[in-house]
């Protein structure tokens, strides 16, 4: 048997300025996941073809790209944590 647990929570007031911070924020993080993703695809071509040194360049810049958006993704989780009010 499961239970569910309704909360309600009030989130801040959004300034447009706030807004398009948040916007700019998410279209970052959205495009470093796909020019990781694309680096990726990218490395298995190369380890494919059996060039191995540019296989581990791109895997470099796909886990490059990953961190950015991993790091991006922080701050935006900690301003959405602050603008929400249990």
């Amino acid at each position: 048997m499961s239970t569910t647990t309704n909360h309600t929570a009030e989130v801040k007031k959004v300034t447009p300025e706030e807004n398009k911070r948040n916007i700019e924020n998410h279209k970052k993080i959205a495009s470093h996941l796909e020019l990781a993703a694309k680096n990726h695809v990218d490395a298995a071509n190369h380890h494919e073809k059996e060039n191995h040194e540019r296989a581990a360049f791109s895997t470099l810049a796909a886990h490059g790209h990953t961190t950015l958006a991993i790091e991006a993704q922080k701050e935006a989780a900690k301003k959405h944590a602050l603008d929400v009010k249990m």
